[in-house]
């Protein structure tokens, strides 16, 4: 099976070639940034950046582990999204299907779906490696699901999609349509208070130097002033505010510690901030 491509970008303005959104030395700015302008730059940095992202972190994540933060909290062993045999999981913002692949190995049903092409490429060269079938791999955003209502028992997402959206309250609404009544929805994102401090593992990182309730997207431009690249804060309680207001019941809100004996860095993440200030949060909700 192929990669399944989905055109629901929310905003029917063309996409520009990838030759012309070359990203190196870009500026970076907060500015606002729409729906279309936030889902085109996530599309086309992830397709260029991909290889890159999956050599790096490619061996923390695992060809089939199921990692929710750079903490290593693992599904494996916090079983965040309750029994997961027979039932069918939509994983959003799937990169190259890691999580997927444990789900599958569970007994699940899995879907993965991200707006990157070339992160899903990766997901098929890997289980072409491992002479498995492939796990179903759709390319769509996620504020735009391209599925029926009630399609799914369970949403999943690490890291992926949510903070670069910039309409996630439609997203969460979304989500909602197409799980089934009783169905989990559980993600992962930077804890919001890391929007306060420089996104540096060092010291420098320690002190904040933004307002926590600034909501202004984080843009990176190119020569022309295109968005590049975009992500999107909210306060804890805009979050919690939009799964309600989707529809979903909020189990649990999970800030990871920073485990002890873990050096490894990884952006902003370090030992040093770790064990200071929360750098995940994962929420966990219910379709009323």
């Amino acid at each position: 099976m192929g990669i399944i491509t989905v055109a629901t970008t929310p905003q029917s303005e063309p996409l520009p070639e990838l030759h012309d959104l070359d990203d190196g030395g870009d500026d970076a700015v907060r500015r606002a940034a729409g729906t279309g302008e936030s889902s085109r730059a996530s599309r086309h940095w992830w397709d260029r950046n991909a290889d890159e992202y999956q050599d790096e972190h490619g061996e923390f994540l695992g060809d089939d582990r199921f990692t929710w933060c750079p903490e290593g909290l693992d599904e494996a062993s916090a079983r965040l999204l309750g029994a997961v045999d027979g039932r069918d999981v939509l994983e959003i913002g799937a990169g190259a299907g890691q999580c997927s692949r444990w789900l599958r190995a569970q007994g699940a049903r899995p879907v993965a779906l991200d707006i990157s092409h070339r992160q899903l490429q990766h997901s098929l060269r890997i289980d072409l490696a491992r002479g498995a079938s492939p796990v179903p791999v759709v390319q769509a955003d996620a504020a735009v699901l391209p599925f029926a209502p009630e399609s799914f028992d369970i949403a999943c997402s690490a890291y992926g999609a949510v903070p670069f959206s910039a309409d996630t309250a439609r997203l969460m609404r979304e989500v909602h349509r197409v799980l089934r009544p009783g169905g989990r929805w559980v993600f992962s994102v930077t804890h919001p208070i890391r929007w306060a401090f420089p996104d540096e593992p060092g010291v420098e990182g320690l002190t904040a130097i933004s307002s926590y309730f600034d909501r202004t997207p984080y843009v990176e431009e190119d020569e022309q002033g295109r968005a590049s690249y975009v992500e999107h804060h909210r306060t804890i309680g805009d979050r919690v505010r939009e799964l309600v207001g989707a529809g979903f019941r909020l189990l649990d809100l999970i800030e990871p510690e920073w485990p002890e004996g873990l050096e490894q860095e990884w952006g902003g993440w370090s030992p040093l901030r770790g064990r200071l200030i929360p750098g995940t949060a994962i929420f966990v909700a219910e379709r009323s």
